[in-house]
């Protein structure tokens, strides 16, 4: 086409030489008029996907938090009665008693669902999630570690180390086996309340649970410790629903609400 045009331009054939200029312009601006719309599409194309991905990680996200609200309310529960148990302030029955205690020891990890945003990070392609409130609200989230505190106190609580090594083996195996975690599906909110609080029967002997229970009775670190677990849980769930929290915790729940 070019060698055509200067051959014309050769002969001053002025028209033909507009007619050929055109048809080039035209051609260069249809390609990049398809490029630009390829790009788009594609753009179109991978926000649909991301955002698809990010809005299913933020829904387990979202069950996450209600997860470790209710769980960690559980292992609270447990704990206070289990301490107004060996206070004297309330009387159990030794299997109650020794649940109870059994259950202010556990704690629930909760894996992070964050691949989608870390990629979107990683690749400075975070402007794929064109809706701004949907954007900010992961960035809420996965900065937000109020939860790993939590976990990270609860797995290393000196309560659970000393309430572990007092007891034998065979009455700790009865407890995590009739009294342990009633796991869910993910998702499934319902579940929640009998995670850890459910009725539960370890079958052991009266030998067996009188002698577990004055185990811990004997110990002289046990209730302080067990005291120490009851005001770390309280106040490291409180952090999940606190001033700061409130807000992000409603927010997740309205997502989870409006796109289960």
């Amino acid at each position: 086409m070019l060698r055509r045009i200067v051959i014309n331009l050769r002969r001053q054939d002025w028209t033909t030489v507009g007619v050929e200029l055109v048809v080039v312009i035209l051609g260069v601006f249809i390609g990049v008029q398809a490029s630009n719309w390829n790009e788009a599409r594609t753009a179109d194309n991978e926000s649909k996907v991301f955002t698809d991905r990010l809005k299913s990680d933020l829904r387990a996200e979202a069950f996450a938090y209600e997860l470790s609200v209710a769980y960690y309310g559980q292992v609270l529960a447990n704990a206070r009665r289990a301490e107004a148990a060996l206070s004297g302030r309330s009387e159990m029955g030794d299997e109650a008693l020794l649940a109870a205690a059994y259950r202010a020891t556990q704690y629930v990890t909760n894996n992070r669902h964050r691949t989608t945003w870390d990629e979107l990070g990683s690749t400075g392609n975070i402007g794929l999630i064109r809706d701004p409130g949907l954007r900010q609200l992961a960035a809420d989230v996965y900065t937000d570690t109020n939860n790993e505190w939590l976990v990270d106190d609860a797995r290393r609580s000196p309560y659970r180390l000393e309430f572990r090594k007092l007891l034998d083996i065979p009455v700790q195996d009865a407890l995590a086996t009739a009294c342990g975690d009633h796991t869910g599906k993910d998702g499934d909110y319902a579940s929640l309340a009998g995670y850890l609080d459910y009725p539960c029967d370890p079958e052991l002997t009266p030998e067996a649970a009188a002698a577990a229970v004055h185990a811990l009775q004997a110990d002289p670190n046990l209730l302080p410790l067990l005291r120490l677990q009851i005001t770390t849980v309280d106040t490291n769930l409180g952090g999940l629903d606190s001033t700061n929290n409130i807000q992000l915790r409603q927010r997740l729940q309205a997502f989870a609400g409006t796109t289960r």
